[in-house]
């Protein structure tokens, strides 16, 4: 009985590492964040879009990236690049609001897109990336647009926990 809870109590501790190493960045810009997974692009593809929906927001458009390059290779020339790759646009009503409140020029920020994608190079390897809004004007923009990456990122922390 002592060494099943041992063997439990390991189990969890090895799945709760694996966890909390997920969620650091693999790569880190001051223009983008970029995480990634062991997995199938399926599983993260529908965790993202449950992470956005979830809150209330509408995605706007999904672009698929991945499939306009495998379309366009013969034709532009190039090697395969990714699997699987999508780019899900949204906004978020309240948040998009005040950083337009906070300075008019600000729409440029919006959409804001997450991407999911699995390369052709590392075909077990999900990522999840979003483009960071560069925090500019005075102090109410700034304000607001770190609300926005903050959103992103609990958005991609969510979609990273999902499994």
């Amino acid at each position: 009985m002592k060494s099943r809870i041992l063997i439990a109590l390991a189990a969890c501790l090895c799945l709760f590492s694996q966890a909390s190493l997920a969620k650091e960045p693999l790569l880190e810009t001051e223009h983008m964040r970029v995480y990634s997974i062991e997995g199938e692009f399926a599983t993260y593809r529908e965790a993202l879009e449950m992470a956005i929906t979830n809150r209330g927001i509408v995605i706007n458009n999904v672009a698929y990236i991945g499939n306009m390059l495998k379309r366009t290779a013969a034709d532009v020339g190039g090697k395969p690049l990714y699997q699987e790759g999508e780019a899900l646009e949204f906004c978020s009503a309240v948040i998009s609001r005040r950083m337009m409140e906070a300075d008019i020029h600000n729409i440029v920020f919006c959409p804001y897109i997450v991407a999911v994608y699995v390369t052709e190079a590392e075909p077990n390897t999900v990522y999840v990336s979003y483009r960071r809004p560069i925090p500019v004007g005075d102090d109410a923009s700034r304000e607001s647009l770190m609300a926005v990456e903050e959103l992103l990122e609990e958005i991609v922390q969510e979609t990273l926990d999902a499994f």
